[in-house]
């Protein structure tokens, strides 16, 4: 028998065991079998195999922020704005960190008393508690904050694409970080800190809402309050090095078998799985968006390749851990079909200048992922089963979580972006964007 808790990436197993198991576990300890930690009697017994693969699996979620997002996002924007672009990225990773550490984690993941179905307390602010003994199920509650930490810095930095090339350094830093306390966190807590979304039952293994559909909406909003880039629909706004792009991708495809299977807490049979459904999901996604620009604009480009990767691995993150090959197929071949008119017709129907597609990939990708594991879930998989195994009411679960996710960050990020306006202003001048962010910003160009 084992109890079960809420963390990153659905139900875990939990540490404790029945009693014979857990007398089995402290001979094994005192024999120095097994390569866990000594501990105190009584006390959760660290996994050395768990921690090792999760101290992996942080390492490569940072490495899709940076360098990974860095350049696929700085490879997209025009070469006056690169150092512009990369730099957001840049210090997202230390935003995210001092945000994370003094208010974040706290927020997302402790027991928030009468509030808690929306909200955690500060009893971990600065990471109070959080030492070298605390453990978080089988790991040492450090690295679970770590892990945790690498999707509070990639999440913002993903928004980054949707404003290219016209929002204010000063501003920018302002609005990530009460976005990070004010909409990231809460929903996090939601989903995989005891809230109300992940009692509710929502299936969202790696982040599809928590992530994708957050940022995405987020990346909506603020293209549309910035208003379009100077020049948008007439001006050359092509990439301006696609190959930087395709790095960018590449560092992303690879590192998102930490922020999938990673999301497992765990080095077992279902990391496995989750590792080998992102990649069919993703391989789906290239050749779906592929087959599709190439029918509808007669050309495969490299870049609609790298945009249908992440389509793939934006779709496969809420099903990652839910849903067989089969399942993982059909998610991504419909990701990249969808995100690719998401991001071409319907984009150039409804006019707004998402300048790198956050929302057509991330929060439209993120929808798909999030719907489709509520037909898609497999209960040989997740323990969980959805429409196809007969719990169609699973779907309705799926979807009230993507509406409500959508509801709050696309209003919050609004309320949080007219604050900034205020204070700061929101976009450069129309001289400094015409000049380039990177010598108007930053003083710095590349050649």
């Amino acid at each position: 028998m084992k109890e079960t808790q809420i963390f990153a990436g659905g139900v875990r197993r939990a540490a404790t065991r029945t009693a014979l198991a857990a007398a089995a576990g402290t001979f094994a300890l005192l024999a120095g079998a097994g390569g866990a930690f000594a501990q105190e009697a009584g006390a959760p017994a660290i996994s050395a195999g768990d921690t090792a693969w999760m101290i992996t699996a942080t390492a490569l979620v940072l490495l899709m922020t940076i360098p990974g997002l860095a350049l696929f996002y700085g490879g997209m924007v025009r070469k006056k704005n690169v150092v512009a672009m990369t730099a957001q990225n840049f210090v997202m990773a230390a935003v995210g960190t001092i945000v994370w550490m003094v208010a974040g984690y706290s927020l997302a993941f402790t027991d928030g008393g009468g509030m808690n179905a929306v909200i955690g307390s500060l009893d971990k602010a600065f990471l109070s508690g959080v030492g070298v003994n605390a453990v978080s199920g089988t790991i040492p509650e450090t690295v679970f904050m770590m892990f945790q930490m690498t999707f509070a810095i990639i999440t913002p930095a993903l928004i980054t694409g949707a404003y290219a090339d016209r929002m204010k350094f000063s501003s920018m830093l302002l609005f990530m970080t009460l976005w990070l306390v004010f909409i990231y966190s809460p929903v996090t807590h939601w989903v995989w800190g005891g809230g109300f979304l992940g009692a509710d039952g929502v299936l969202d293994f790696a982040g599809g809402t928590v992530v994708h559909i957050n940022a995405g909406i987020a990346g909506l909003v603020c293209c549309l309050v910035l208003g379009p880039r100077k020049g948008y629909g007439h001006d050359n706004m092509a990439p301006h090095n696609v190959v930087l792009t395709m790095i960018g991708a590449s560092l992303l495809w690879v590192g998102w078998f930490g922020f999938n299977a990673g999301s497992e807490l765990a080095a077992d049979g279902r990391a496995g799985m989750a590792m080998a459904v992102t990649q069919i999901a993703t391989a789906a996604g290239v050749l779906s968006w592929m087959f599709a620009e190439w029918l509808v604009h007669k050309k495969p480009t490299l870049l609609g390749m790298c945009s249908g990767a992440v389509a793939g691995l934006v779709a496969i993150t809420p099903a990652s851990g839910f849903v067989a090959p089969g399942g993982a197929l059909w998610i991504g071949l419909a990701s990249g079909v969808l995100c690719f008119f998401a991001a071409t017709s319907l984009k150039n129907a409804l006019g707004y200048d998402d300048a790198l597609d956050v929302f057509g990939v991330h929060c439209v990708g993120g929808i798909v992922g999030a719907v489709l594991t509520g037909v898609f879930a497999s209960a040989a998989v997740g323990g969980t089963a959805g429409g196809l195994e007969g719990n169609w009411p699973q779907l309705w679960i799926q979807i009230k979580s993507v509406l409500i996710t959508l509801a709050y960050s696309g209003i919050g990020s609004f309320i949080l972006l007219m604050i900034v306006k205020a204070v700061l202003g929101l976009r450069v001048t129309p001289q400094e964007e015409t000049e380039g962010l990177d010598i108007t910003l930053h003083g710095e160009t590349i050649q």
